[in-house]
């Protein structure tokens, strides 16, 4: 074990819209490509979150945060450091979602700033912000937090993105400390793959396809369907490139992650999981030598991002199935690509 000054996580705050949209809600906007119990089945998807009205990415955020204050009893004037790991599609682009969130929780010693790796931001936050702390003792407690609803952008026609149909809405926090050995975030590892790079993304808005110099037919599709441009663009190459590497990277994450903490799988007690296809979720328990009970299966709640980290925390402590003593191992990937793992001592 590591013998630098421990960091902890001292709270934890999640905020999930009201509105959902079930299987058979997703099914029908496919136009009959999908049925609902393939939805179902293939995606492992019942039901996901949708933003509603005032669930802006920053403010969703924000809600997480004073969820995490109310829970944990930490004053937001305690907090040092604001890394946002929310998503880049959100109220006002050019905004810094960290400084809106500064703001709206009174947080006003903090200083703060966005960080961005897709899904895998908050296993990287978590790393950063450990990193930090132990550099910098003016860094005391540090507020790892976001909002997500990027399932605005999926266009449910397009079969290239349908393992994005699970794209959901909310936000989640948490909260850390200098010195804390309870709840100790240890060992981090990540992988990226550039080749992927550009493989996957948002296709209007940036400066190759800025919506203002559309024809003026695409302009009118466009304000009919709202830009829902979230698509793959290469998916050959994207299909076998995964094919190649993904769990392959996962694994080599999750192994280095342990070793680092001074563990091996053998000392897995949750696994910490992002939302992904029901059969590769299977496939990683299987290969790691875990139950199902070991881990909290999204189904119910689709994949918000990076906040599925904290809902699966607050889901695994909720059921009994994290608990005190264990090692827990965050995992994650995201377009771009990455793969990530992190390991937390519960407890």
């Amino acid at each position: 074990m590591s013998l630098e000054t421990p960091v902890g996580i001292a709270g934890y705050g999640i905020y999930l819209p009201s509105a959902t949209v079930s299987a058979e809600d997703i099914a029908a906007a496919t136009a009959g490509r999908w049925s609902a119990a393939a939805v179902r089945e293939k995606l492992g998807l019942n039901r996901k979150t949708v933003a509603g009205p005032g669930d802006g990415t920053q403010e969703m955020g924000a809600r997480a945060a004073l969820d995490a204050l109310q829970r944990s009893g930490i004053d937001a004037k305690e907090i040092d450091l604001i890394l946002c790991m929310g998503e880049e599609w959100k109220e006002y682009p050019l905004t810094t979602s960290a400084i809106y969130i500064q703001e709206r929780i009174g947080a006003q010693r903090a200083w703060g700033i966005d960080v961005q790796q897709r899904c895998n931001t908050t296993v990287a936050a978590l790393k950063i912000a450990k990193d930090m702390m132990r550099a910098d003792p003016d860094i005391q407690t540090a507020l790892i937090v976001g909002g997500y609803r990027n399932g605005d952008l999926i266009d449910y026609a397009d079969s290239d993105v349908s393992f994005m149909f699970n794209l959901a809405a909310g936000a989640g926090a948490f909260i850390l400390k200098r010195g804390q050995a309870k709840n100790e975030v240890l060992g981090t590892h990540i992988i990226t793959d550039g080749s992927l790079a550009r493989d996957c993304g948002l296709w209007y808005g940036g400066t190759e396809h800025p919506i203002e110099a559309l024809p003026e037919a695409e302009l009118q599709a466009l304000r009919r369907r709202g830009n829902k441009s979230l698509k793959v663009f290469d998916a050959p190459h994207m299909k076998a490139r995964l094919n190649e590497v993904s769990m392959a990277n996962w694994y080599t994450c999750i192994d280095r992650a342990l070793q680092k903490s001074g563990y091996t799988r053998q000392d897995i007690g949750y696994l910490n999981a992002l939302h992904f296809k029901p059969s590769g979720h299977q496939q990683m328990l299987a290969e790691l030598g875990l139950r199902e009970e070991q881990s909290f299966y999204l189904a119910d709640y689709g994949h918000l991002g990076q906040v599925d980290a904290m809902l699966s925390t607050h889901l695994g402590l909720a059921s009994g199935r994290l608990r005190e003593g264990q090692v827990m191992v965050m995992i994650a990937a995201g377009i771009g690509y990455v793969w990530g793992a992190t390991v937390v001592r519960w407890g």
